[in-house]
């Protein structure tokens, strides 16, 4: 009853806590409040005169500064505006209606779509699936990375298996980072589908929370050098660099698949914000720039990942298990009774994602999984909501 008799008392006190999205804190926006008095110059480095129309891919400048962050070289990296989520969305859109490079068909005639979706994932990633009728078949998720062996045999035998989805640095909401040989899995698997594609989204490539920096295998290159240079669609982007709603995103593949990006972006674009392009070329300056940064950054949120872990330590013990990432946004909770926590929790006032979001459908047949988002709330706030969020799953087990 003591369970019961502290649940009444939490929901008593009236909080208003939210946990629900990886959003940066205002003081981490802060961080990049010089950019709005930038850029000095509005004349890129080629001269091109960055008020103006033109220049689909993105200003060269920028392109060098991020090529090596996401492992693509610079002349095979487009530019866009302020979400990688855009970019992912339309490549789906251009590819179910224009042939991608090594396609017989368009997506949407070659009958039944499939995508492999790793467990715990982004949810939004399975909302663009969603909304274009995608098949999504889960996959489970190993310590380095999703278990290969379920995606070779997918791949191999089903060709309507188009499409990955991965997120292979500090893995949303997980936490793990794709070891070398998943990596080189990836590359080198055979697949029934000629237009397979994996889609590489690196949101994290750059958001480390301690000294020892995770680096993972260079997909794009592997696959070329395996026979496969067309397979791999790379996203990035600095909306949890910068200012989340004033970022640059980025595309990255090969060169065949990079010319049929550009062509169908052609047909909704004369050209992108360059300004901003040119903001954050000023601001960051070069790689050094953006790692010092990032450390910044990392001053800021990595003491509330460490609050979380310490408060789920002492106060859950074997009730639960749970990810103590180094890098990201995001903590991934496995407790009994998921859905269950989740609602205890918002009738006391602490949001959290719903339960199930972690998989395609919102359905994750073992109701264990919660994501927490802890970089958005003050130190004092998190601690209040993780303290109450113990309190719901004891009640709730």
């Amino acid at each position: 009853m003591n369970a019961q008799r502290d649940y009444d008392t939490l929901v008593s006190r009236g909080l208003k806590l939210d946990l629900t999205r990886g959003k940066p804190s205002p003081r981490q926006l802060d961080l990049a409040d010089a950019m709005l008095t930038l850029p000095t110059s509005y004349v890129a480095r080629d001269g091109m005169d960055g008020r103006n129309y033109g220049n689909l891919q993105g200003l060269a400048e920028l392109r060098e500064l991020f090529g090596p962050v996401l492992q693509v070289p610079a002349e095979q990296l487009v530019v866009g505006g302020n979400s990688s989520l855009t970019m992912m969305h339309d490549t789906v859109v251009h590819a179910l209606l224009s042939p991608v490079p090594g396609a017989p068909v368009r997506w949407v005639e070659a009958g039944e779509i499939t995508f492999l979706c790793p467990v715990p994932g982004y949810d939004r990633h399975f909302t663009i699936c969603e909304r274009f009728g995608i098949k999504m078949v889960a996959v489970p998720m190993n310590a380095d990375g999703p278990d290969m062996d379920v995606v070779e045999r997918l791949v191999a035998e089903d060709a309507s298996v188009k499409g990955m989805w991965c997120v292979p640095k500090y893995s949303n909401p997980s936490g793990i980072v794709y070891g070398d040989e998943t990596v080189r899995r990836l590359a080198s698997m055979r697949t029934a589908a000629p237009d397979f594609r994996i889609f590489w989204d690196n949101a994290y490539a750059v958001h480390h929370l301690t000294e020892d920096h995770a680096e993972i295998a260079d997909l794009l290159a592997l696959s070329a050098s395996h026979g496969n240079a067309d397979r791999v669609f790379v996203y990035g982007s600095t909306s949890k660099v910068t200012l989340a709603g004033s970022g640059v995103s980025f595309f990255g593949s090969s060169p065949a698949n990079v010319a049929w990006f550009l062509a169908n972006t052609a047909k909704q674009s004369i050209g992108p914000d360059k300004i901003n392009q040119l903001r954050h070329v000023e601001f960051l300056r070069d790689g050094a720039g953006v790692a010092a940064h990032m450390r910044k950054h990392a001053e800021l949120i990595g003491p509330k990942f460490a609050v979380v872990d310490q408060i789920l330590s002492k106060e859950l013990g074997e009730l639960a298990t749970w990810t103590s990432p180094k890098g990201g946004y995001f903590i991934t909770l496995e407790v009994p009774n998921a859905r269950r926590v989740v609602e205890l929790a918002k009738n006391a006032g602490i949001a959290l994602t719903p339960a199930g979001a972690t998989h395609p459908y919102g359905d994750d047949p073992s109701d264990r999984f919660i994501r927490i988002a802890p970089t958005y709330p003050s130190l004092d706030e998190l601690e209040q909501a993780m303290h109450g969020l113990v309190i719901c799953v004891r009640a709730a087990t």
